[in-house]
């Protein structure tokens, strides 16, 4: 894939918001697997319910509880998949204006790049790394593509 719409510049911004990390099954076990932890224990020291969801919790800081100034993800390999995606999460595909704000908070969003390609880009990238979501309970809605995302889809 390009790398004309997005270079992650490991700012943090993405890390920082409590309730936004939500972890299907399949993300606690790689997380767990990736601590050496098994999924109860991970869920008992790092996560948290909300609604029918579960989550990662936040520091004090009001970043994800794995995060760390200067350095960034303390478990790359094992995020979960919304992590894994930032930022071609559904609302920013389908519209330009939530594109066009993100920008503000993100600087590995290369603007000259124009929101078409962004859009084509992304799902390119989310389909490539299996980080397409069924509607369900647990799934991240920000990963659950639309019919017309999904036509954008490259054969």
């Amino acid at each position: 894939m390009s790398e004309a719409s997005f270079t992650c510049q490991r700012c943090g911004h993405c890390c920082q918001g409590e309730g936004g990390i939500v972890m299907t099954a399949r993300d606690q076990e790689r997380l767990a697997r990736h601590l050496g932890l098994d999924v109860p224990a991970l869920l008992a020291g790092f996560a948290e319910s909300a609604q029918e969801k579960i989550r990662l919790r936040a520091g004090p800081d009001g970043f994800c509880i794995f995060f760390r100034q200067g350095r960034g993800c303390g478990v790359h390999a094992g995020r979960p998949d919304i992590c894994r995606a930032w930022p071609f999460f559904r609302g920013n595909l389908v519209d330009a204006l939530s594109w066009e704000m993100i920008q503000s908070d993100c600087p590995g969003v290369n603007r000259e790049a124009g929101h078409p390609l962004f859009v084509l880009e992304g799902v390119a990238y989310l389909y490539e790394h299996g980080l397409v979501h069924e509607p369900g309970p647990e799934a991240p809605r920000a990963l659950v593509l639309n019919e017309a995302l999904k036509l954008r889809r490259k054969p």
